[in-house]
């Protein structure tokens, strides 16, 4: 707290100025205590930003400006190359979409397609982590966009504290200093008594997209390089703020939530070969969910998974696969595929076929094949020749 006097001198700033960039909305207004106007800590970074732009400076805590969006992130299958085949397909061939579930999200970019074109969206995955961007980019509840502003700059600011992930996660995933920065950011948005639910998501969002920026991995949390090369300072940057649609936001099993919900499209995009995405990012929903469980071995994994584990990566996917098909309520299935069944290293190879597919969509209605070039990732380093991402689309029998 500092009263007006010390901010003056503190920043060789005038009253008038202050009172300017409260008139501008540059800065918040202060605490009134009597006859005088007490300074907050959340003022007080406002000042310290306005300051420094009217000097031309950046201040150490400082984000980055450039906002953050749905997309910044690496994800294992994500689908941000394949939109504008996406959309080509659904726009070519079907009529009057105006709802779409989008039942599988890993990141949340396919259903974020149709949201930006004010589509009603219902977005679902397993992950806790990444239910929590959801809420960011799709949730409905009213935000203080400039408090989430103020709370990053204060977020950027912390002093590094030891704690659980530096324990479990120093000098492994992350160096030792960013380890110790998202122990103290984590547990301060933990603290946090002013925030509603959206809002408090919006700062782990931040968290976790920087997370992943900043991780000494190659996109997931399987394993950490031996060499530590990743020692850019964590960084949070405040989540884009976008014009709210209607959304459904859950957190369960596809095949029970398609029990539930009808949608004029489904869209599917399951984890088809036997890397478990509650396994490749552990640590993030470890953080996401902070209940700081035991963790294991070299990869230091939480030593009880087995609730998220889908049986879309077991030897069961085409029985799990059809029994999904059929109980879906929609007029349209659109699924996400590619043709390394047979191909590709044995964690990489898909637990489901092209045939198998078919076999199950055909069931509900006549079906189309769409195909594209795509570079596969794998788990090992082998290249995939004539690889093809595949869209099937069915339309359903009425």
């Amino acid at each position: 707290m500092m009263s007006t006097k010390e901010i003056e001198t503190t920043y060789d700033i005038t009253r008038q100025t202050l009172n300017n960039w409260i008139q501008r909305k540059i800065i918040s207004k202060p605490t009134k205590k009597g006859n005088k106007n007490i300074w907050s800590r959340t003022n007080i970074i406002e000042i310290e930003r306005a300051v420094s732009q009217k000097n031309g400076k950046t201040p150490f805590f400082e984000f980055d400006h450039q906002k953050l969006k749905i997309n910044n992130r690496r994800y294992l299958g994500s689908k941000q190359r394949m939109l504008n085949f996406i959309d080509d397909v659904v726009k070519e061939n079907t009529t009057d979409i105006k709802s779409v579930a989008d039942i599988f999200g890993g990141t949340g970019v396919v259903a974020d397609l149709f949201y930006s074109q004010g589509k009603e969206v219902i977005v679902n995955d397993i992950l806790f982590s990444n239910v929590i961007s959801y809420n960011t980019w799709f949730g409905t509840e009213t935000i203080d966009y400039r408090k989430i502003e103020n709370k990053i700059c204060e977020l950027n600011n912390l002093t590094g504290i030891s704690g659980y992930v530096t324990e479990n996660f120093g000098d492994r995933y992350f160096s030792e200093e960013n380890a110790k920065k998202i122990d103290a950011i984590r547990e301060k948005i933990e603290r946090y008594s002013d925030l509603n639910k959206r809002e408090h998501d919006f700062l782990l969002t931040s968290l976790l997209y920087a997370m992943d920026k900043s991780a000494n991995t190659v996109g997931h949390f399987d394993a950490y390089r031996k060499k530590m090369d990743s020692l850019k300072p964590i960084i949070l940057r405040v989540p884009e703020q976008r014009k709210t649609n209607k959304s459904q936001i859950f957190n369960m099993d596809a095949n029970q939530l398609v029990r539930i919900i009808s949608a004029d499209l489904v869209y599917i995009d399951t984890p088809y070969n036997s890397r478990g995405y509650e396994s490749a990012y552990h640590v993030l929903e470890n953080v996401a969910e902070w209940k700081k469980p035991a963790v294991e071995g070299v990869a230091r994994k939480a030593i009880n998974r087995s609730e998220k584990s889908s049986d879309y990566t077991k030897n069961k996917a085409p029985q799990a696969f059809d029994d999904l098909i059929q109980n879906i309520s929609a007029r349209y299935i659109l699924v996400s595929f590619n043709n390394m069944a047979h191909k590709g290293n044995s964690r990489s190879n898909a637990k489901i076929s092209n045939e198998e597919i078919l076999e199950s969509l055909k069931k509900r209605g006549s079906v189309e094949v769409f195909s594209t070039d795509f570079n596969a990732f794998t788990t090992g380093k082998s290249k995939i020749a004539n690889h093809k991402e595949l869209l099937y689309l069915c339309k359903v029998d009425s």
